[in-house]
């Protein structure tokens, strides 16, 4: 069995937002000679396949990779945090409508998180309810920051203790890389930026105190936690020596809290992958593959097996650890 929790999904069909809103560059998809463009506004941002949009295709491509179940997000630049809240909140909706559909034609294979306008707090926290409680989805992804704010803002703190609450578990992904407008050549937003995207998020967390405040919540990082692991120790030396500027609002060295949150397993590099299971341990870590875009793993897993770990840890990283991370019975 294998718990993919790092999928992305999109409608086949979404309203033109710009238009109907008029402003802003909201995505929307249009199918032109055999193709399907993800427009952003009135230009091509990318060129997506069906495998991003329908899920008989999808279906099909997790039987051929022995993928069991999905869980599915949305894309990240369609989480429209720029947006006016109440803008956002009606794509919010839209998107997690779709998602909720495809899960329940779909039961056994799809696990659905849903998208929050994270510009409102309040509005945020009554989507994720709505999520939970209504959509019977079992959490929720956000990204790495909100227009350019930390995580660890005290104003997002409500939204954390309501997921706490509800045992709705969050997903953080990369978007809206820092300094990606000084980086566009050679796809370093994509290379460099979105790991060192997480670690920011990471970091932000323990020392803005959201892990010591809230000590039940269940977050997952994409990518492996981004660059983290391999920046730890130079997080908690900096906490040793300058405290007076980094442990100001938590005094908890930050190395306490490995194998306090998931990651994911997609660091494509077997190297990398030890490295990892030795800072955040093989009960926090989960299947994750980025499908189905270019910079994930082909066949889910494959570098799992090549470490050649035997199988009762192999049946934690490829479906325990994600069950435990979102709250569902085995």
């Amino acid at each position: 069995m294998k718990i993919d929790i790092h999928t992305h999904i999109m409608p086949e069909h979404m309203p033109n937002w710009t238009q109907k809103f008029g402003y802003g560059e909201f995505i929307h998809l249009e199918h032109r000679n055999c193709e399907a463009c993800m427009m952003k506004g009135d230009r091509v941002f990318r060129i997506v396949e069906d495998n991003c949009f329908k899920e008989d295709v999808r279906i099909k491509e997790m039987n051929e990779t022995d993928v069991t179940v999905q869980v599915l997000s949305s894309i990240p630049v369609l989480f429209n945090y720029w947006a006016k809240p109440a803008d956002g909140l009606e794509t919010s909706r839209f998107f997690n409508d779709h998602i909720a559909e495809t899960v329940s034609k779909n039961p056994t294979q799809f696990i659905g998180l849903g998208t929050v306008p994270m510009q409102d707090v309040d509005l945020a926290i009554k989507e994720m309810e709505r999520c939970v409680k209504d959509l019977k989805m079992p959490g929720i992804e956000i990204g790495t920051n909100v227009n350019g704010e930390n995580l660890s803002e005290k104003k997002y703190f409500p939204l954390y203790e309501a997921a706490e609450n509800l045992n709705c578990s969050l997903f953080i992904h990369p978007w809206e890389m820092m300094g990606e407008d000084k980086m566009r050549k050679y796809w370093l937003p994509w290379l460099v930026g979105m790991p060192a995207e997480t670690s920011r998020a990471i970091c932000s967390m323990i020392f803005g105190g959201v892990f010591e405040n809230f000590p039940t919540l269940r977050i997952a990082f994409a990518h492996g936690g981004g660059s983290f692991p391999f920046i730890l120790g130079r997080v908690k030396h900096g906490f040793d020596v300058k405290p007076d500027l980094v442990a100001v609002d938590n005094t908890v060295s930050p190395d306490e809290y490995t194998g306090k949150f998931w990651v994911d397993s997609l660091v494509h590099d077997k190297r990398a992958f030890q490295y990892l299971l030795e800072v955040i341990g093989d009960d926090k870590i989960c299947l994750g593959s980025d499908y189905p875009f270019p910079l994930g793993e082909n066949k889910p897993g494959r570098l799992i097996e090549k470490m050649k770990l035997g199988k009762k840890i192999e049946k934690k990283l490829f479906y325990r650890n994600a069950e435990d991370w979102l709250g569902i019975n085995p």
